[in-house]
């Protein structure tokens, strides 16, 4: 009786000890618990759902826990106690995996909710639609962008800046719909070059095109700069040329400069003209000329 009383402790402490390394944590599911803040460093907010969702899955999936989010993996009926503690445990330990990589504002909706599918399927029921209109509001944005005073690089860093918005909800837009984006917002001065683009039958990528648009700018502000210089000059010439018509000609002042009073010359009236007819004039009488005398001959 010893015999089996022994016999039958042992067989009890076997099942036991075969439970608990069965309820043990699976390794994959020990790595995706301790690398997920390194596997999605952002959490989850109302702009980046498409982009944490696909990041998500694909990590979830690779560690064979891909169903469990999608709802295919079902909890066995408690009845099979085994089976059933063991799913329990993994999924819970996947519902603390998600709510550790979603935000403070969202974490409201789903921190009530017991298994992984639950908060999936909550999350996108929640986000999906806002995450719609967001996409409909950077294109959009995208749409109506305009380069106006900014520089090429700017201009380019922005659109490229929506364009990753976008792709990070989910939507993706066409090469050739971003060229024609690009090429709507630029300033009049780009116009032969956009028709360029527009009218070339080689396709062109969009490193090609913002390499063209950088020296695009270069060129167009050399050109500026160099008619700014020739605009300088003729106005510089004009400014000249009125001054100098202004000033009066020095020659042709003094040739017709009329003498002072002290200098004008002496018109002798007729009172001076009678007196001097009424003394003869001397005459020389060496010459025997009038108008002088002997002195002065």
């Amino acid at each position: 009786m010893a015999e089996e009383d022994s016999a039958g402790s042992r067989r009890t402490t076997s099942n036991v000890s075969n439970q608990e390394i069965k309820l043990l944590i699976p390794s994959h599911l020990k790595f995706l618990i301790s690398n997920i803040k390194n596997l999605v460093p952002t959490l989850l907010t109302y702009e980046n759902y498409a982009i944490w969702r696909l990041q998500l899955y694909q990590h979830f999936s690779a560690n064979g826990y891909g169903e469990h989010l999608t709802g295919q993996a079902i909890c066995p009926p408690e009845s099979a106690a085994l089976e059933h503690n063991r799913w329990t445990l993994i999924d819970r330990n996947l519902v603390s995996t998600l709510l550790s990589t979603i935000s403070p504002s969202i974490l409201p909706y789903v921190i009530t909710l017991n298994t992984s599918h639950d908060v999936w399927l909550t999350l996108e029921r929640r986000l999906q639609p806002t995450n719609r209109s967001r996409v409909i509001q950077l294109k959009n944005e995208l749409h109506q962008i305009q380069m106006k005073d900014r520089t090429m690089q700017q201009y380019l860093d922005q659109i490229k800046t929506i364009v990753d918005n976008i792709d990070a909800a989910g939507s993706i837009i066409d090469t050739e719909d971003i060229i024609l984006y690009i090429l709507n917002g630029l300033p009049t001065a780009y116009n032969p070059f956009k028709t360029a683009i527009r009218t070339s039958l080689q396709p062109i990528n969009l490193d090609d095109l913002y390499s063209l648009l950088s020296s695009e700018e270069i060129n167009l502000q050399h050109q500026h700069l160099k008619e700014s210089k020739q605009s300088e000059a003729v106005a510089l010439f004009t400014n000249r040329s009125t001054n100098y018509r202004g000033k009066p000609n020095k020659s042709r002042g003094r040739s017709i400069q009329h003498p002072l009073p002290s200098e004008q010359q002496q018109v002798p009236t007729d009172s001076q003209n009678s007196a001097r007819n009424q003394y003869p004039r001397p005459q020389c009488q060496i010459c025997g000329k009038s108008c002088h005398s002997v002195i002065n001959c």
